[in-house]
Formats: C-alpha cells, structure tokens, sequence
C-alpha cells in the first residue's frame, strides 16, 4: 500500500485539509508566464528568429506584439513551412534541439496522416499533468489498496517506426513507451502486448491475459473500450466485467463524449462506475476532469502551452470549416462562458497559435473549465443548421432514453434533396427500431437544443431520415480504413468524399 500512502500523502501537501480549491491564483497570470517561458526557449529558433520573439519579449505588450507578428497556423500551412524541416532532421526549427519524435495524427478526417512534433519538453509535460490527475483522485476516498490495482491502457503500440531520423507512431505509444518504472508494475497490458501493432491480435493477447490481472482503472477511447469488454465478457461467459475485475472503479475516457456511449455501459458494468474524462491531443495535454462534482475539464494553463480561441463562427470560419484571414482571437480570460470557440495553442514541442480543429465551450471561467463541443469541420450546417458534435450526441442521448434503446455508434451527413436539403441519419444498434420514429425523435430533440437548426427545418432542411444498421459495420469500415483502435473514432459527420465512400461500402454489407 506504499504508493497509496504516497499519493495521498502527495495530496495533502498540495491541496491542505482544507476543501478543494483552484490551484491557480491567477488563470491570466499562468498563462502570461507561460508565453513569456515559451517564447524565451525558443527564440533562437528559425522560427522564433523569422518572427522576431527577441522583439517581442522586449515590447511593452508581449502578448499583443505576439498577437501582431505571429500568424494562424492551421497544419498545412506550419507542416509546409516549418515542420517539415524539422521532420528531414534539421535542428532548432520551431523549438531547440531535435525532434526525435512525431505523433500520427489523422482525425476522422483527414485522408493523410499529419505529422505532429513530440519534443522532450512536451513528454515531461504530458508525465507531469499525469501525475497530477492521478493524484487528484484521491478525492474519491478510495481504499488504500486500490492504487495498487492494475491500470489498463488501451492505446497505440508501442513498438514506433524508425526511418533513421525520427521515431513515429500515435502518441499514446510514444508516451507509453516511456512510462515511469515506478509505474511499469501497475501498467497493464504490459510491454510486451503494448507493441504490438495489429489491433485484432493486441484485444486476443489483452482478453487471454485478462483473468490474470486486477484492474482498478481502465483508460481509453469509448468505442474501443466497448469491443474489448463485450469480447472478454462473451469469451469467459460473464455477467458483467466485475465479475471478473471486482475493483474496477474508474474508467478514464477521451477522444469522444461519453452520454452516447452509457446505455451500452450500464449492460457491461454491475457497480457503479466513475467516468473521469482527459483531453490528451497529439499536440499535448490539454485539460483533464479535475473537481469530483464537475463535469467540466480543466484546462491545463501552468505546464508548458498558451492556449488563445477563435469564436466558431461564419466571420472566423467557411462553410467547410477552414479557417478565413485574419480571424479573431481571444485569451481564456478574454472570453466568456458557454460560446463555442476554436482551440488553437502555442506549446513547447513547437506548435505556435496552431488550430488543433478541435471546439470547446467554457462551462466555469473561474476554474477554467472546458467541455469539447466538437471538430471544425464535423458539424453540420449545408444551410445554415450549425449543428455541432454536442447537440448530435445530446440528442441521440435522450433517443436512447426515450426508447430504451442503445445506439452504439451513429453518424450523419446532409444531401441536396427535392430542391433542399435533407439529414440522413445512420444508428448502429442490435434491437429493434422504427427508423420513422429514431428520425422524428431525433429532429423534435435537435430543434430544442438548436435555434438554428429549428429555423432550418421550416426553410431548407425539408427532411429527416435514419437507417438502422448493425454496429459491428462500424467496425469494418474502420477495419477497412485501416483506423482499429488506439485513439481512431468513427466520424460524426461525413462530407464531400467521405459519403459515397461510405454508401459504397454500405452495399458490400449485410446490414
């Protein structure tokens, strides 16, 4: 029980025996300093030398002149620029040294991988903010001997390519290869399943060793999470996951929201379960859910990235979600609660005011809390709708609710349809459904969250359809596209190629 005591003890230092407070004295002054510190280290940089950030640090107003000087980058324009020079090996590109690694990073979206620099700086971040969530769930009052359960990371393989230059694989390989050795004992699988790289054979090698571990934890995408559960269950003939893991406690999830995803939860579980939700982009680690009675995440302002938004709006974005000239962008503390911003984010692996094309909201200024409402280009508006990833899995929630149903996976695209539009709706689930009835459901929800979407469907979306198919083809399109596991999701919304792929595909099926 010695690591228990420690971070209990690791704790009450930080926090005191008094109620849980927010652990910045200042949100603005944490991020001012961070500018300044990333500013300084990389000054010497090509880049930090193009934009002059000698300059910068010696004007009266750093962040205004950084503001002034220093472009929006999205990926192509950085990659195309900058980062392709330090993926050929040259040194002191965007940030000092060399990188050694680079996370792939695809989306849901993008037909080619991105290339995403991963320097010492940001692994050292990454393990502090680890740490620092783990920590924090002290909270809970578990017993001591919980933390030494077992902890199960469903990621990407650890074993990376090496092309002579570089190493390169997800970043949940990169970052679990160098795990703490304090923690390997704990670590599950375990460095041997963690590398392999073929996702079929790791959840055999993950399901066969499973009767031999205690789990307390279990970390992952939702999906994924979801097969291999469902598979261990179905091959030891299992009630429940508990009955084999009778500590399983907490299960920490990222990626995508959780609500669409807990019906098929509540089969698989018998007790129940905390769900603590962390943002880890391949750019860093962003947020993670901090306060035992919040649902919010707390951005992460004191370890090594400025974070700056760009309000989600048609002024600052086109219909396809790229982003205009000159847009306008914001502090944390410049903005305001409940509005959908851009994420962009300059940060020490190199990242400078780059859009990560994820969009949050600030649910609490004053703790600096987030939730992810989505993707730049994965909402839905052909017409004006501006439906966003958050209103689609609210209210594919309260369908599941309505009916007493679970929807496992679904995903939507908008067409040209009788001289409008129309929304095709495809759900993913094993019982029976009245598609008519999933699609009335679903429109009578969404014009309750949305004002938007409500105007739309009086004047161009004329109608509204859903087919039901079985969830295990969208696992095959994945499987098809190469995309199984790790942190890989199913797109949300589908467009421009992506619809007669996936139509295509569907004929091939037996749905």
């Amino acid at each position: 029980m010695l690591l228990g005591s420690l971070i209990k003890s690791a704790y009450a230092l930080r926090n005191g025996p008094v109620e849980i407070k927010h652990k910045y004295v200042s949100i603005e002054k944490a991020q001012e300093k961070q500018l300044n510190r990333l500013l300084r280290k990389a000054k010497h940089t090509a880049f930090g030398e193009h934009y002059n950030f000698t300059e910068i640090l010696n004007s009266e107003n750093i962040l205004e002149s950084f503001r002034k000087n220093v472009p929006v980058h999205d990926y192509s324009s950085i990659y195309k620029r900058w980062w392709y020079r330090a993926l050929n090996g040259e040194t002191y590109v965007s940030w000092p040294g060399k990188v050694k690694y680079f996370a792939l990073s695809s989306g849901t979206s993008e037909a080619s991988s991105k290339y995403i620099p991963v320097t010492n700086d940001m692994l050292r971040s990454i393990k502090r903010t680890s740490i620092r969530q783990l920590v924090r769930m002290v909270q809970y009052d578990f017993p001591l001997d919980f933390y030494e359960k077992g902890m199960l990371m469903i990621g990407g393989s650890t074993h990376l390519q090496y092309n002579g230059t570089y190493y390169q694989g997800d970043l949940s390989g990169i970052t679990a290869a160098s795990i703490p050795f304090w923690f390997q004992h704990f670590y599950k699988p375990g460095k041997k399943i963690s590398r392999t790289a073929d996702w079929n054979t790791k959840i055999e090698e993950i399901v066969q060793q499973a009767p031999d571990w205690d789990i307390g934890v279990i970390v992952g995408v939702p999906a994924w999470v979801q097969v291999l559960l469902e598979k261990i269950i179905e091959t030891y003939h299992l009630n429940t996951i508990h009955d084999l893991w009778p500590n399983l406690s907490v299960m920490v999830h990222s990626g995508v929201a959780i609500q669409p995803y807990l019906k098929s939860f509540e089969k698989l579980f018998s007790k129940k379960m905390i769900y603590n939700e962390s943002y880890l982009a391949s750019e860093g680690y962003v947020a993670f859910q901090n306060r035992k009675d919040s649902t919010g995440m707390d951005l992460i302002v004191d370890n090594g990235i400025f974070f700056e938004l760009i309000p989600f709006n048609d002024q600052n974005f086109d219909e396809e979600g790229d982003l205009r000239k000159n847009p306008q962008t914001l502090c944390f503390f410049e903005a305001e609660e409940n509005k959908e911003y851009a994420l962009i984010l300059s940060s020490n692996a190199g990242a400078w005011r780059y859009l990560i094309g994820d969009t949050i909201k600030i649910v609490d200024k004053k703790y600096a809390e987030i939730h992810i409402t989505g993707r730049t280009k994965h909402f839905l508006s052909v017409c004006g709708e501006h439906l966003s990833q958050e209103n689609m899995n609210r209210a594919v929630e309260l369908l599941q609710n309505d009916l007493g149903i679970e929807i496992k996976e679904f995903t939507v695209y908008a067409f040209s349809y009788k001289d409008r539009f129309a929304h095709q709706w495809y759900l993913g689930t094993d019982q029976n459904l009245n598609p008519e009835e999933a699609a009335n459901i679903l429109d009578k929800h969404l014009k309750n969250l949305n004002d938007d979407y409500r105007v739309e469907r009086l004047e161009a979306v004329s109608h509204v359809f859903a087919k039901t198919i079985s969830p295990k083809v969208f696992l095959k399109y994945m499987e098809m596209k190469e995309k199984m596991g790790s942190a890989n999701k199913f797109p949300r919304v589908l467009k421009n190629g992506r619809i007669p792929e996936w139509e295509t595909f569907l004929k091939t099926q037996s749905l």
